[in-house]
């Protein structure tokens, strides 16, 4: 059948009127459903206490649950891969750190480029690390640590949960003259519940399990902040004692898949920010001692920078240090 001319001319202009106002129908309707977001790591960790935190929080932005599955294995790659491939229309989305989405792309061949194949959010919190060890440890303080250490080469095991990990605990034996024997772990939760149990000799955790140092369960000998933490300010950091190499402090931020629409990521990152600066929000990452980025460093383009800034810092360190996948 063929068309009148006037319906044929009103059809195509209609037509062509369509990707001109597809995008801000798009933005309105978004989110119409549950979000997915993938933590790459196992429940109870430091990354993943984060993640539902703040989770919990884009609900009253977004309108919709961000339901969080953890997703465990290859040092976080698999996570990662998973949400590279998924539909970039902002219903899957990546809640990363530092280990798996900068110093993974120096340890492993990965399918995929952690800097470029991800579409930064936000950033979140800066974590730093502490050097915990089972409660039965003869040594008082990190100098008799240390001591104890050279006096016992390869003997004292170590859990091993990260490339992250692995690099500071390499750092660690370079600086110190000591050697480990390093233990593998899928995450910190469980590595921490073994040095509770006393099955290994030390553990890098953050200032989440400081919780328990202070039911005398485990012991903590420094800290990879800048400054003291102030929750347990009796703790001395790194550089205080002589090792600022050692004061590397962790971040966490939020992903997208590579191809997101840029008004979805502007939604995301909204969300991202208004969680962030919710008062309680702010009061459970400081009892957590994590540091919120400052308002004007919560953009996309200051993730992305982050990344990059660390990629060129770490990368040469981890192939220098012969760090091997685990």
């Amino acid at each position: 059948m063929k068309l009148p001319r006037r319906k044929f001319l009103q059809l195509a202009v209609s037509a062509a009127a369509l990707p001109a106002v597809s995008p801000v129908a798009r933005a309105q309707a978004y989110p119409s459903r549950p979000i997915t977001m993938i933590v790459p790591f196992a429940a109870g960790g430091p990354t993943d206490v984060v993640a539902r935190l703040v989770a919990e929080r884009m609900r009253g932005s977004l309108g919709q649950p961000v339901i969080v599955e953890n997703v465990g294995g290859g040092d976080g790659n698999i996570a990662v891969g998973r949400a590279v491939r998924a539909r970039p229309d902002g219903y899957t989305i990546d809640f990363g750190e530092m280990n798996s989405h900068v110093l993974n792309g120096a340890l492993y061949s990965l399918p995929y480029d952690p800097l470029s194949d991800l579409a930064p959010v936000a950033p979140v919190a800066s974590i730093p690390r502490v050097l915990f060890a089972r409660r039965t440890t003869p040594a008082k303080d990190l100098r008799e640590l240390i001591d104890w250490l050279k006096a016992n080469p390869n003997k004292a095991s170590a859990a091993a949960t990260s490339v992250g990990y692995r690099l500071i605990l390499a750092l660690f034996q370079k600086e110190t003259g000591t050697r480990l024997a390093l233990v593998p772990y899928r995450g910190i939760a469980p590595a921490m519940q073994d040095l509770a149990a006393e099955q290994i000799d030390i553990a890098l955790g953050t200032s989440t399990e400081l919780s328990l140092m202070r039911s005398g369960i485990i012991k903590a000998y420094a800290a990879g902040s800048r400054a003291r933490l102030e929750q347990a300010p009796d703790i001395p950091t790194f550089e205080e004692l002589g090792l600022p190499t050692l004061s590397i402090a962790g971040w966490a931020g939020l992903f997208a898949p590579k191809a997101t629409p840029s008004d979805i990521i502007h939604k995301l990152n909204v969300a991202v920010v208004m969680a962030l600066a919710d008062p309680a929000v702010r009061s459970r990452l400081a009892d957590l001692g994590m540091e919120i980025f400052p308002r004007e460093g919560q953009t996309p383009e200051a993730l992305a920078a982050l990344q990059k800034a660390d990629a060129e810092k770490f990368w040469p360190l981890v192939k220098e240090l012969g760090i091997k996948a685990e």
